[in-house]
């Protein structure tokens, strides 16, 4: 017995800290403190030192192994008589750490605390039952060690199946079957080389959260922020696996208990490229009192995977239906919010989910072909094209323009991300071409020539005096443009595109254009990365 549990202390995950219930009482020496890091004794806290430093060594070789190979065969060190001692040496190595790897399960094994929490997870690997989630929920270890809490294949959905759900795609260009072979043919070296692109630089570069040394510069601040939503808001962290089989780490905060009116509606937050949901726009509608569900793109925090599109559509998909089937909320009690890159997921959702109450984006943009243009050599522009299109086709305007529902867009006047010129020009920013193109698909009769004009006059207003001054100087009658849309609404069918404006002046349509700009597009005066206070968090108009 004594054999086997220190078997498992040896093989157990690292745990970093221990989160204390709300109803439990302080421990003795920690008093005034909610919860405390897990505090290992001499013996595992040098041997686990060890192998940290013998992990960053490791990678850091693999990460430089093709200069390191070609180094060595130079210097002519890749042959049978130099590669055996250095067999031997390597070996001597390994072996070394795996006894260290024993002395830090023994020291694990001296220590209550550890033993407690080995004891738990066992038992709730074994019987997945409330009572044990429960018990386990309150230590923070690492997550891949953490039980399923949720699976794709609990769910009978039809748009589910392995291969993931559906992405609208790029329309292909008309060839004959001829022309097609031989585009082919001449494009293959275009599509290798985008592919090697996407696959290295270009991912990291589009999502920089995924790179593992910044997540592990990021880490203490990651497990405070996650400390503080476990034991400040009683969050419950659960892990889901979507039908690519990549695992998604996910936070839940019920408020529904509370009684306040906000807490029956669930707000999903989407993160940015950099953004985690211990440290992210979690907390904008957490001070609001809504019920939130905050989740780590693939490859982010505990979620596995790389994040391309098609696996952030999965993700987002999985904890859709972990929202509906395991927490119980109506999908027209589900709101998505998303921040800056986290608007392809909000766009892809409402577009599957019609259902859904409504979509805020913000800091979002309309295509990231412009975004990725900017950063790249402009003799790279037809490979930028073709990789972008094939592998990171973030059509957030398109899936956008799918949605019936409220949509509310955020614009930062000051951003310096989304611009493709720079803060200073308020009219590069590509929140402007992501409200013109869903206003145009919406109200195409009155997004007119001259419609589309009063919009970007309004558009390159960069403070709210300037806004309103816009707006009173086309004398816009905000009751006269609602009784209109009202009316209309009444009367036809009212499912997007509307063609109200069609028989109306052009006073009338300068009037409603603005007005429905206004209705869908709040500006908010700082930068991209400043975090949105409650106070510009509202829900989207609705007629």
């Amino acid at each position: 017995m004594a054999g086997w549990m220190w078997l498992r202390c040896l093989l157990g995950p690292h745990l970093q800290r221990v989160h204390r219930a709300p109803e439990q009482s302080r421990p003795e020496g920690r008093a005034g403190r909610r919860g405390w890091s897990y505090q290992p004794r001499s013996l595992e806290k040098h041997t686990d030192s060890i192998l940290g430093w013998a992990s960053a060594l490791w990678s850091l070789s693999y990460y430089s192994s093709p200069l390191l190979l070609c180094y060595l065969y130079r210097k002519g060190y890749i042959c049978s008589s130099k590669l055996v001692p250095v067999s031997q040496y390597i070996g001597t190595v390994l072996v070394c750490l795996l006894g260290v790897a024993c002395l830090r399960g023994w020291g694990r094994w001296k220590n209550s605390e550890y033993l407690q929490f080995i004891s738990i997870l066992e038992e709730t690997r074994k019987n997945h039952t409330p009572a044990n989630k429960n018990k386990l929920r309150w230590y923070d270890f690492d997550f891949s060690y953490w039980p399923a809490d949720f699976s794709w294949t609990e769910v009978d959905n039809p748009k589910l199946s392995k291969a993931g759900v559906s992405l609208l795609k790029p329309e292909p260009r008309l060839r004959g079957a001829a022309d097609s072979v031989l585009n082919s043919v001449r494009t293959l070296p275009c599509h290798i080389i985008s592919f090697l692109i996407a696959h290295s630089f270009g991912r990291r570069m589009l999502y920089p959260g995924s790179v593992g040394l910044l997540q592990k510069a990021m880490k203490p601040m990651l497990q405070q922020g996650q400390a503080r939503l476990i034991e400040e808001f009683d969050g419950t962290r659960n892990k889901l696996v979507a039908c690519d089989g990549n695992e998604i780490d996910t936070m839940f905060v019920d408020r529904r208990r509370d009684g306040g009116r906000n807490g029956k509606t669930l707000v999903i937050c989407c993160e940015g490229n950099a953004g985690f949901y211990e440290v992210g726009c979690m907390n904008t509608p957490l001070e609001g009192g809504y019920s939130v569900l905050g989740w780590n793109h693939p490859g982010f925090g505990g979620s596995t995977g790389v994040p391309f599109p098609q696996n952030e559509a999965n993700a987002i998909d999985v904890v859709i239906q972990f929202a509906v089937h395991k927490l119980g909320f109506q999908l027209s009690d589900i709101i998505i919010y998303a921040w800056s890159i986290g608007g392809f997921t909000a766009s892809w959702a409402v577009m599957s989910y019609p259902e859904i109450q409504a979509v805020v984006l913000d800091a979002s943009f309309d295509d990231l072909l412009p975004l990725a243009l900017k950063v790249m050599p402009d003799s790279w522009r037809p490979l930028v094209q073709h990789t972008v299109r094939q592998y990171m086709n973030l059509n957030n305007a398109e899936q956008l323009c799918k949605y019936q529902g409220p949509v509310l867009l955020i614009r930062r006047t000051k951003d310096e991300i989304i611009t493709t010129t720079g803060p200073e020009d308020i009219m590069s920013n590509r929140g402007n071409d992501l409200l013109l193109k869903l206003l145009q698909f919406r109200y195409p009769k009155v997004m007119t020539d001259e419609g589309v004009r009063v919009v970007r006059q309004w558009l390159g207003a960069s403070n709210h005096i300037e806004e309103a001054s816009v707006y009173s100087g086309y004398e816009v009658d905000d009751d006269w443009c609602v009784s209109v849309l009202q009316s209309y609404q009444t009367d036809r069918d009212v499912f997007f595109p509307w063609s109200v404006g069609e028989d109306m002046t052009l006073e009338g349509r300068r009037q409603l254009a603005l007005f429905l700009a206004r209705k869908y597009m709040h500006n908010f005066e700082t930068t991209h990365c400043t975090p949105l206070p409650f106070s510009e968090f509202h829900t989207p108009w609705r007629l």
